[in-house]
């Protein structure tokens, strides 16, 4: 076991953005908590949280490989509509300590499977922080009453007959 330091660094740090993998014309991971591990000279790799993918289309393989930084990767076939990428996801699902943030989490090969980042805003246009917060508030506090003044009606009362 090798820990990273100077020579070898890898750095791990949270996604700022949401991230996806699509295989063919299927959407197969998405995630507002990915992580992004560069490591050394090679390209950042997206580590998906394992409850972000469709993991009904992956199958496990006996494919096993050792980084001494991170320890025996595992790896899935993914199968889709008719269509195979034979040990395209790997995980690691026992890394060395230094490593820990990436455990259980899955990769995938970038050259086989597209992995991009997506703006959550256009993904989800509805998905509004701050609206969300603003409506709690005006929810019931437990007591029977509101936590905020009630919004004015944007409606009017239909005649009375």
């Amino acid at each position: 076991m090798k820990i990273p330091g100077p020579d070898h660094p890898i750095v791990i740090k949270p996604a700022a953005k949401r991230w996806r993998a699509r295989f063919g014309e299927h959407v197969i991971a998405d995630s507002n908590d990915a992580l992004i591990l560069t490591e050394a000279s090679y390209k950042p790799v997206v580590y998906f949280p394992r409850q972000d993918v469709s993991m009904e289309f992956l199958s496990r393989t006996d494919r096993s490989t050792h980084c001494p930084y991170k320890g025996d990767a595992s790896y899935f076939t993914l199968i889709m509509d008719g269509q195979f990428a034979d040990n395209v996801v790997w995980s690691y699902e026992e890394p060395f300590p230094a490593m820990e943030e990436i455990r259980g989490r899955l990769a995938f090969y970038p050259d086989r499977v597209e992995v991009y980042e997506v703006d959550d805003a256009e993904v989800n246009p509805h998905h509004a922080v701050d609206s969300v917060d603003d409506v709690v508030l005006h929810t019931d506090a437990g007591d029977g009453h509101s936590q905020r003044e009630h919004w004015p009606a944007n409606v009017t009362r239909p005649p009375e007959l």
